[in-house]
């Protein structure tokens, strides 16, 4: 079985791959996100274009192995929302959620043998209506300065939602694992 190097430092992408039962290493793609997303792509566009990215940053020298990489992107009619890197625009962000319906795209690139496969899930997040005293406490608590969209749903920020529909429940938190294990099936891999 060739070498599995997952494109990614996210500490959740990597949990959810040992899930898989199958040995990976992790590498971190250097990969200029914000001057893609200035390009002003279409979201979906966008989250493929950045996965794809970090694959091929990885496999450019990793020739042999089989890569993964993914991105996720939050979508509000029609803006992105990005990490909000402060308290006061998280609280800007899921107070514009609150009581909303907005997309979570993810996309999966995996790249073996000189191909590329790519997939992509959309999930439809709608929120509850949340007060602002629940707002703050939930971002004191969870912390989510560095999440798309201002919120944690591998944590405490599924509490947030009252509603996710999607094809595949495992791509909210990164990795749509249903494909991934069907793909990497196909290329040799032993899943389960």
């Amino acid at each position: 079985m060739k070498k599995i190097i997952l494109a990614s430092t996210s500490i959740y992408r990597k949990q959810q791959l040992e899930r898989l039962n199958i040995p990976f290493s992790t590498a971190s793609p250097d990969v200029d996100e914000d001057s893609l997303k200035a390009k002003g792509l279409d979201h979906i566009e966008l989250s493929r274009k950045l996965s794809l990215l970090k694959a091929r940053n990885i496999s450019a020298s990793n020739e042999n192995a089989i890569v993964i990489g993914g991105d996720q992107v939050a979508s509000f009619k029609g803006e992105i929302l990005s990490k909000p890197k402060t308290k006061e625009k998280a609280f800007e962000q899921l107070s514009t959620l609150s009581g909303n319906e907005h997309q979570l795209i993810t996309s999966l690139a995996i790249i073996a043998n000189g191909q590329e496969y790519l997939h992509s899930c959309i999930a439809i997040m709608k929120m509850r209506a949340l007060s602002d005293a629940q707002i703050s406490r939930y971002i004191d608590i969870d912390e989510p300065l560095y999440s798309c969209g201002s919120y944690r749903l591998e944590a405490l920020g599924i509490s947030l939602f009252e509603a996710i529909n999607c094809e595949d429940y495992s791509s909210i938190i990164g990795i749509p694992l249903m494909w991934t294990a069907k793909t990497l099936t196909e290329l040799g891999a032993s899943v389960p």
